[in-house]
């Protein structure tokens, strides 16, 4: 048993899926990757003109590209032929050719488009072979790649051509105005996506692991109480006047004279976003933990903002936050390594109780075909102190 599934078998959701849920698609029951949804696979800067990109989400490999006509794509990094990698291959703006045999692919569909080795003898069906792919938007900055469990993934099998009838639109930044400066900052975890995604929503580490002159100190630790509604694939923190021992949010009251309140959701997959207004100033920002390998993620963070702050500036201020907790889920790693006993807690670690049963809920649903039960019945307040 992995240390996730340690974890996830300590808690008991609200209105949870049975205990035992029957066969699941085997790479969802050994990682514990969440399939059918959007992912950022890498920043749009790497695939500039017709340059191939290699990346990995939910332990997939994928090449990523860009044609002529400015469509990027991703496929699977592997040729059906033999396996080698594709990103090691010849992209000439339309067709991937791979480095071993020279087989061809259109980046758009992995249709199989030639085989030089045929010759007129041959009765293969060219067309009928596809490599691995996967639906691709590009936006935002980033390639997004949808990752569908039953999509492209074998040679010869018509099958496994079929995409799903309806894929969800891929997720964006909440903007307020056509003028806004913008920033993408990333970092890597060396931990399951789970434990990612819990220290992302966790309330209560703020005044030890960031302190800051700028933010906050164990000294301003007080009481705090915040309401909480369901919607659909997560859960929302009420708006809310952010905290008074942030210096930031009472900086921003003083330049507007209005009040400061904040919204901050967080969805399934792996999604958090956090809104935060105050007279004609906002700032928005959408951070994913992005499951790379199953001891590995990755977080991506992108902010829009129209508040007169320069980018560099918080640039500097957003990568400090980021190297904290990325030091922290090192020093976490460590620990993980020798199977130590994990627990959640009431009400600071509810968030994460939420987590892991609209996971396990989610998951339920698909096996049996049913509408997915949300595990919040309602509006709920917690109190918890940082």
């Amino acid at each position: 048993m992995s240390e996730i599934e340690r974890i996830e078998g300590r808690i008991r959701p609200e209105k949870s899926a049975a205990d035992d849920p029957g066969p699941k698609p085997e790479r969802e029951e050994d990682a514990g990757f969440l399939w059918e949804f959007w992912y950022p696979a890498a920043r749009s800067s790497v695939i500039q003109g017709r340059r191939l990109a290699a990346a990995m989400l939910l332990e997939v490999p994928l090449v990523l590209g860009r044609t002529d006509e400015g469509k990027a794509f991703a496929m699977r990094d592997s040729c059906p032929h033999r396996g080698i990698p594709l990103s090691y291959g010849r992209f000439d703006g339309k067709n991937l050719e791979c480095s071993y045999h020279g087989w061809k692919f259109a980046g758009c569909s992995g249709q199989c488009v030639e085989i030089p080795s045929l010759t007129s003898q041959d009765k293969l069906k060219v067309e009928r072979i596809f490599a691995g792919h996967y639906p691709c938007e590009e936006h935002d900055g980033y390639i997004w790649v949808y990752m569908n469990s039953r999509g492209r993934v074998a040679a010869g099998d018509s099958t496994a051509t079929r995409l799903p009838e309806t894929i969800p639109p891929v997720p964006r930044l909440a903007t307020f105005g056509a003028k806004y400066k913008s920033t993408h900052l990333e970092c890597d975890l060396p931990s399951h996506v789970d434990q990612g995604i819990i220290g992302l929503m966790d309330p209560a580490h703020g005044p030890f692991v960031h302190q800051s002159w700028f933010w906050r100190s164990q000294k301003s630790i007080h009481e705090k109480a915040k309401q909480f509604e369901p919607i659909p694939y997560g859960f929302r923190m009420s708006p809310h006047s952010p905290s008074t021992n942030s210096a930031p949010y009472q900086l921003l009251k003083r330049m507007t004279g209005a009040p400061v309140t904040t919204t901050i959701d967080f969805v399934l997959p792996n999604m958090r976003t956090e809104e935060i207004r105050s007279g004609k100033l906002w700032f928005s920002s959408l951070t994913t933990v992005t499951p790379v390998r199953r001891d590995l993620c990755r977080i991506d963070f992108l902010a829009g903002w129209n508040v007169p702050l320069p980018i560099t500036i918080f640039r500097l201020f957003a990568k400090t936050f980021l190297r904290q907790d990325q030091e922290t889920m090192i020093q976490q790693a460590e620990g993980l390594r020798h199977h130590t006993r994990l627990m959640l807690i009431d009400d600071a670690d509810r968030p994460a109780k939420w987590y892991f049963a609209l996971k396990a809920n989610l998951l339920e649903a698909r096996r049996t075909g049913g509408a997915m039960v949300h595990p919040m019945e309602g509006s709920v307040t917690l109190h918890w102190r940082s």
